[in-house]
């Protein structure tokens, strides 16, 4: 169950309640999941019973338990706790990371895309200052991905995006494409481009190549394995929590970015698969004498899903994802 998947869960344990007259309120449209902070258990939790307490007339406690009553056997839900004042804290059953990377996997590079956005229509004013364009470029490309109805195109509410354009001695063409694009796109519109001359050192310093680079490994990984005789496979849990984790959140990480009008998200997002990712490749093929076992074809397949999360999201910025580095 991703985090998308779980919030929609919740969202319909809301409908549920209200339905059956348990809850008198307005169903939100969307319910948030996250982490959980200090003094929370589990996968992930959600605030959701606070923001319906006081429309419901209910302490958020009553509303949490009247919604874990509807959460309780739900698939891919091994146990719903109340924490604090009223959060609900959610953990997944076992077989939820294999199908985190199963859903990779089978979606491809358009893992994270949905139909959140469908009913949303926007028109963003086009810009002539060239970072202005491409975040204009870039936020039609993640709104399209979720489902929106997005296009540039002048007129009467037209949304203008704010940005800190780029210094008068900015040369994209010195770069490179996919250099310039991470030097306009990494930041956050309010701040600075970031300086170019970094981003062609093939360096672990340079968070550019760090995600491309990470990218190849997977390609060569695969390579490696197809000569030893094995393939990726879904076939029982890897102890990789952060890889797992972030691969889970991807999907709300792209959606948040097409609502916020935020690439730069999307960045940081490779940056923290990509270190997540190399930390762990280490594991994945075997040992000398080692043979090949279902823990290295599940190690393998966490890999490929790692990787193709990176393709999927360096295509989003406009950048490429070379096989080999």
């Amino acid at each position: 169950m991703t985090p998308a998947d779980l919030s929609l869960t919740v969202l319909h344990a809301v409908r549920r309640a209200v339905d059956e007259g348990a809850l008198l309120v307005d169903v939100p449209a969307r319910v948030r999941v996250e982490r959980p902070r200090g003094g929370g258990v589990g996968d992930y939790a959600s605030s959701v019973a606070l923001g319906l307490a006081r429309p419901a007339g209910r302490s958020a406690l009553d509303v949490a338990a009247i919604l874990r009553e509807r959460l309780r056997d739900s698939p891919g839900i091994r146990a719903v706790d109340i924490t604090g004042p009223g959060f609900l804290n959610f953990t997944l059953d076992g077989d939820s990371d294999r199908r985190v990377v199963a859903d990779v996997l089978a979606a491809g590079a358009r893992y994270g895309y949905s139909d959140a956005l469908a009913s949303t229509r926007v028109r963003l004013f086009p810009a002539d200052e060239p970072r202005a364009a491409l975040l204009v470029e870039t936020v039609v490309r993640l709104l399209r991905a979720q489902g929106a109805d997005a296009a540039v195109a002048a007129g009467p509410g037209a949304e203008r995006l704010a940005v800190v354009p780029a210094p008068a001695d900015f040369r994209p063409d010195a770069l490179g494409d996919d250099a310039a694009r991470w030097a306009l796109l990494r930041p956050a519109a309010h701040d600075h481009v970031l300086p170019g001359a970094p981003l062609l050192v093939q360096h672990e310093r340079n968070a550019l190549f760090r995600v491309r680079y990470a990218h190849a490994r997977v390609r060569r990984l695969l390579h490696n394995a197809a000569r030893l005789g094995f393939t990726p496979a879904c076939a029982e849990h890897v102890d990789a929590p952060l890889l797992l984790s972030l691969l889970g959140d991807h999907p709300a990480v792209l959606l948040s970015a097409a609502r916020l009008r935020a690439p730069d998200r999307v960045a940081r997002q490779l940056e923290a698969v990509a270190d997540a990712l190399l930390a762990f490749q280490h594991t994945v093929l075997p040992l000398g004498d080692e043979k090949p076992s279902a823990a290295h074809r599940s190690r393998l397949a966490l890999a490929e899903a790692a990787g193709t999360v990176l393709a999927g999201g360096l295509t989003l910025l406009g950048i490429s994802a070379p096989d080999q580095i």
